[in-house]
């Protein structure tokens, strides 16, 4: 079955174009909203997922109603492969369930692996540059200034036994177990 997938990003837009071409290429169900692509709540996409079975055909209009990046994407068509489920973008002429398609995305999800793996290189190769200088990554060890003098106050106003720890962690505007690795915290 041919299950089409249609998406606009904000209310002004309007689905029609999307729908006209899908029914036209034969789409038996399709599902339709109105959501940007950076949302995690599409509705529809997800009760579109969740009815896809092995020989269905997922259509979209364009590639960017599926998937916001081309990793997630990638992602969600090699799931489709996965589970028997072909996949047709009807303007970027891909159609997974045809020899010539699987090769042409097979070479887009290529050049999105290698992409990560420049990007993963270059990262590499910065921090072993910046660690020859003497520069260590992450965190700083130890606690800022600020964090110090909560530390100096939260020791005097407990050893005052005047207020509960929950009363002291107010006041210093901290959670109670942060209060209480302050108490444990040895300059």
């Amino acid at each position: 079955m041919k299950i089409g997938y249609a998406r606009v990003s904000t209310q002004d837009q309007n689905l029609e174009l999307q729908l006209d071409a899908l029914k036209a290429a034969g789409c038996e169900q399709i599902y339709k909203e109105k959501v940007s692509a950076a949302s995690t709540d599409r509705l529809q996409l997800q009760k579109m997922m969740d009815s896809l079975r092995n020989g269905d055909t997922v259509v979209v209009w364009k590639l960017d109603r599926l998937g916001r990046s081309l990793k997630e994407l990638i992602e969600r068509v090699t799931n489709f492969q996965q589970k028997g489920i072909g996949f047709i973008s009807l303007n970027d002429s891909i159609d997974t369930t045809t020899p010539q398609g699987r090769l042409v995305f097979n070479i887009f999800a290529s050049l999105a692996e290698f992409e990560r793996e420049i990007i993963r290189e270059r990262t590499k190769a910065g921090l072993a540059a910046a660690k020859a200088r003497g520069r260590q990554g992450g965190r700083p060890k130890g606690l800022s200034k600020e964090a110090i003098s909560k530390v100096h106050a939260a020791k005097a106003l407990f050893e005052r036994k005047e207020k509960s720890a929950i009363e002291i962690a107010k006041i210093l505007g901290i959670g109670r177990a942060t209060l209480y690795r302050y108490l444990n915290y040895i300059e």
